[in-house]
């Protein structure tokens, strides 16, 4: 081997590798003998455990562990610390946020008040609107498909006997020749444009029914401003009863740790006895008499464990209060909503027959003669949701089950009672609207509801989805115009208001908060919108089946409502218009 200078000392690996062995006493390095006997290497004096494989740098200590331990509690460090920097930079992180949220408060309040004001206006405004953007909305979709069909058949013309082929890159590599490709395309994209023209052929008539009906509830909503602020009070209620369901959950918990852990404490002193071992039984319910007051058992059994039992059966029992008072305080906004509601579309002159203060007449309506059924309905749904958490908690513990029968007949209850739930609610909310306009019981109520809407669920599922549909682009350019009046304000960009602009160490963060805030103000405005809807729907079933537009039995639908449906008041059967 070839170095840079010649040694200076001689080296001769394995001889030197054995000097530094640490061997035990009787091992002689210099002539490889062991307790007079002759080993050979290094190998095999580690092997029989003559000699330690291995040595850490270490000094003198209480411990032939201490360099040991501390590599140890080095290295730990070292490996956590990248996670507390983690922390740590977390911390500085919500700390900046948290500043930045106490900085502009007021302005997030601000950005919540114009987001009301932008739902007050867009609701008014859907009086003239609806019609425009439902109709907007349905050409351009009929328009995608005949583009799209149109397009296609093109291709397939210009690419015709060419040959060429085109490769997609999906999931997998699929190669196409053009030709195939396009005219597979536009049989589709036909087919498709033919089924949506025959649905709008057939669906015209409804549409325009639910875009009157959509109308009416602006007017209702219009007609009552106070409607849209009515969901606070429940919001309230439910705040309240979730906060007593918490408070009472942790009461049986506290008072068996009481009763177990805090007497056992405090009798342990007072282990009184006598000299033979047995216990003083009356000086003990001398000293411990506060304890047994509050407390009442005989002393004489007093150290057998309490059952835990009759503490799952109140959480259970709470945990059922939940859910049925819970339904109960949604139940009683939504029958008050649709009193008010159906008072202004039973209102035969409006506004001059609309009762006075007609949202505080449906909630002392619903306190005064309603409250059974409301009690009766919201039971039903909690007695479906209680039986679904019971589901959930089965379904936790078969996580770790290999039974997939069992499995799979979990998962088809959770299912079932989904459908359930949904069911109940929608039958309920419906219950509650007729309630309100028939002012019968709740199975009346709802068997009469629900037979309204079978003999028009066409009418019924067209009205659904145009309400969502326009519910969901209200709420969309509500958040939006919000967001961007947020975004111009903290980004500086608004030079009118900069001497109001707060300086922040993240301006995102109060858009933001802005943002989720104003579609929480969007969603409880609209809410009460999508109720007015549905109200005014069932009333509108109702008053076609009681009325024939005589003078005897006269609509009481709005104007608009009768010229799309080509019906008028005061005209006799068989006269001459």
């Amino acid at each position: 081997v070839c170095v840079k200078e010649c040694p200076t000392t001689d080296y001769v690996f394995l001889k030197a590798t054995k000097q530094q062995l640490l061997c035990k006493e009787g091992v002689d390095l210099a002539t490889s003998k062991v307790n007079s006997e002759l080993t050979f290497t290094v190998t095999q004096l580690v092997n029989d455990k003559d000699c330690a494989p291995y040595a850490f740098k270490s000094t003198a200590g209480n411990s032939s562990y201490t360099h040991v331990i501390r590599k140890v509690i080095f290295l730990t460090f070292t490996s956590w610390g990248s996670y507390l920097k983690t922390f740590l930079n977390a911390k500085e992180f919500g700390d900046k946020v948290v500043a930045d949220v106490m900085t502009s408060w007021w302005m997030i309040l601000v950005g919540f008040a114009v987001s009301m004001v932008i739902s007050l206006i867009w609701i008014t405004l859907m009086r003239w609107l609806a019609g425009f953007m439902v109709w907007l909305t349905i050409f351009a979709f009929t328009a995608l498909w005949i583009g799209l069909t149109g397009a296609s058949w093109y291709l397939y013309y210009i690419n015709r006997g060419s040959g060429d082929t085109m490769t997609l890159y999906l999931v997998w590599k699929l190669t196409f020749e053009k030709e195939n490709l396009f005219l597979a395309g536009g049989v589709i994209f036909g087919v498709i444009m033919v089924i949506v023209l025959l649905i709008l052929l057939f669906l015209c008539q409804r549409i325009r029914i639910a875009v009157a009906l959509i109308k009416q509830g602006s007017k209702a909503v219009g007609a009552m401003w106070s409607t849209l602020f009515w969901p606070v009070f429940p919001f309230i209620l439910q705040i309240v009863v979730v906060a007593l369901w918490g408070a009472i959950a942790t009461y049986p918990f506290i008072v068996y740790v009481s009763a177990s852990v805090g007497r056992g404490n405090d009798m342990a002193v007072n282990n009184l006895t006598y000299s033979n071992g047995s216990y003083k039984y009356d000086a003990i319910k001398e000293q411990s008499k506060h304890l047994l007051e509050k407390f009442p058992c005989d002393v004489n059994v007093s150290t057998q464990q309490p059952s835990r039992d009759w503490t799952i059966y109140c959480q259970i029992f709470n945990l059922f209060m939940l859910f049925w008072l819970v339904n109960f305080v949604s139940a009683l906004g939504q029958l008050t909503l649709s009193g008010a509601f159906s008072s202004w579309y039973w209102a035969f002159v409006k506004p001059k027959d609309i009762p006075a203060l007609p949202l505080l007449r449906a909630f002392w309506w619903c306190f005064r003669y309603h409250l059974g059924s409301l009690a009766f309905g919201s039971l039903l749904i909690a007695i479906v949701q209680l039986i679904r958490t019971f589901l959930e908690y089965l379904d936790h513990k078969l996580k770790g089950s290999e039974n997939p029968v069992a499995k799979f007949f979990l998962k088809c209850l959770k299912c079932c009672f989904w459908c359930l739930e949904k069911i109940l609610k929608f039958i309920c909310k419906n219950a509650y609207i007729m309630i309100a306009v028939s002012g019968k019981s709740f199975c009346p109520a709802a068997i009469r509801a629900f037979k309204l809407i079978l003999n028009n669920c066409v009418r019924a599922f067209v009205l659904d989805k145009v309400t969502d549909f326009l519910l969901f682009v209200c709420k969309l350019v509500v958040v939006g115009l919000v967001g961007f009046i947020a975004y111009f304000f903290f980004d500086g960009r608004i030079t009118f208001l900069n001497d109001y602009k707060p300086q922040l160490n993240f301006y995102l963060v109060p858009i933001i908060i802005v943002i989720l805030g104003s579609y929480i103000v969007a969603d409880i405005f609209f809410s009460v919108y999508e109720m007015a809807v549905d109200t005014i729907f069932l009333c509108f079933l109702e008053d076609i089946e009681r009325n024939d537009g005589s003078p005897e039995k006269p609509y009481f639908m709005g104007k608009g409502l009768m010229k799309v449906l080509g019906k008028s008041n005061f005209k006799v059967k068989g006269s001459k218009p």
